[in-house]
């Protein structure tokens, strides 16, 4: 068995077992995990506790990210929050803040706007308190992207397909082809790319790009044809007869359902009605569950090999919950320390027990599987031992597995096949 597909061994103080089919966590976790750091991120604009929160993200995504294509997707939504600061203080500069304030870093001319456009102005004075304040606001909607693209790169698209509810089953797939259809035209572009590298010629131009473009849409349509003929092979569409007050019913508990939740969030957002707001909101969840529930009679497909959800998955998502629930819990006690303030200037302050909450997040990094090829301490491969071996010694010998699996010498080995190649 390869150092790959090898399982720890039981005496091995590992933290985390290594990814394979049967033990992958749950997709479901690592969004909670995720929509839990970004609800603790929509309620601060502490700048300190907002890149501890990247930096929990980051770290999690770094220790248990796979090479799978869609794990590349984090470094996208990195470089995009930045493009939303730098966005956000444009327009902080060119369009002016509402925040009063003192000091004064530059004055643009300003551009006389009519009397309709009155409260708008182009240019004009430019002072510290209106950039830090878009500084804060920036970098609040740049972490919430950070962590949505962190459930991107950890989460595969197609395992969290499989654990929705069946009533959602159409819609599913049509948002995972959706979002795999992308990933692909960027390696045909790419493959394209160096095929006219290889033959000598030009890949960079306007001129390069459009004698690119035929075939990626070429190799486009055609993969969308195969899809299409796949998904008819498998029965895909085809649904069950329902009774027509099932129909109906299943109809009315959905709509009711989603209508509570908007009502119930309007409660516990308002400054009035948070005492009907949460009643309301629970009550809606459960009918629009029931309604799915009902809906999903209408599904003839099975599911093979279902994702389970252990105790790992627990973990991990109760480690977002939880992020999330503290961080609520803190803004009420400590406005101050959560939102510090732009006017007048000071320095935000690092407060103790916000901070400690958001490293709950870091748990999914020691609890979650490792990705294929993750070498835990203490389990070296041969190389390493052969660099580290002392001059003059020989490096200790290959051991073989035997066909129960223990270690032994001048017995045949017998790997068994791994779940990809069986």
């Amino acid at each position: 068995m390869s150092d790959r597909n090898r399982p720890p061994h039981a005496g091995d103080p590992t933290t985390a077992p290594v990814t394979a089919r049967a033990s992958a966590l749950h997709a479901g976790a690592w969004w909670i995990w995720a929509l839990g750091l970004a609800t603790a991120a929509s309620r601060t604009t502490n700048p300190l506790l907002l890149g501890l929160l990247v930096a929990v993200a980051g770290y999690v995504v770094a220790a248990r990210r796979t090479d799978a294509p869609w794990a590349r997707s984090y470094g996208a939504f990195l470089k995009l929050g930045l493009a939303v600061i730098v966005i956000r203080l444009v327009f902080a500069i060119v369009l002016g803040s509402p925040i009063p304030g003192t000091h004064i870093l530059v004055t643009l001319p300003e551009v006389p706007l009519p009397a309709w456009a009155k409260g708008v102005r182009i240019g004009g004075r430019v002072t510290a308190e209106g950039l830090v304040f878009a500084l804060y606001d920036g970098l609040k909607l740049a972490t919430l992207l950070v962590c949505v693209g962190a459930a991107n790169a950890l989460a595969n698209p197609a395992r969290l397909l499989k654990s929705l509810p069946a009533a959602l089953y159409e819609a599913g797939v049509a948002i995972v082809v959706a979002m795999t259809f992308a990933p692909n035209l960027v390696a045909d572009v790419q493959r394209l790319r160096a095929a006219r590298r290889l033959r000598g010629r030009p890949d960079r131009g306007l001129k390069a790009l459009l004698q690119v473009g035929l075939p990626v849409l070429e190799g486009a349509l055609e993969r969308s044809v195969a899809l299409a003929a796949a998904m008819d092979a498998r029965g895909y569409g085809r649904s069950a007869e329902v009774p027509r007050a099932v129909r109906h019913t299943t109809t009315a508990l959905t709509l009711g359902g989603l209508l509570g939740v908007c009502a119930g969030t309007y409660g516990l957002l308002a400054d009035q009605g948070a005492g009907y707001g949460l009643a309301v909101l629970v009550a809606g969840l459960a009918a629009a569950l029931a309604g799915l529930w009902l809906g999903g009679r209408r599904s003839v497909r099975t599911r093979y090999r279902p994702d389970r959800w252990g105790t790992r998955a627990w973990l991990v998502s109760g480690s977002g919950a939880a992020v999330a629930a503290l961080t609520i819990w803190a803004s009420s006690y400590a406005p101050q320390a959560l939102h510090p303030p732009a006017v007048p200037l000071t320095s935000p302050q690092l407060p103790l027990w916000p901070a400690a909450s958001i490293l709950l997040g870091l748990l999914p990094a020691f609890v979650a599987p490792a990705p294929a090829g993750h070498r835990t301490p203490g389990r070296g491969s041969r190389a390493v031992a052969e660099r580290d071996a002392p001059a003059g010694e020989a490096p200790p010998p290959r051991r073989r597995a035997t066909a129960t699996g223990e270690p032994g010498a001048g017995h045949p080995t017998h790997t068994p096949h791994s779940e990809e190649t069986r």
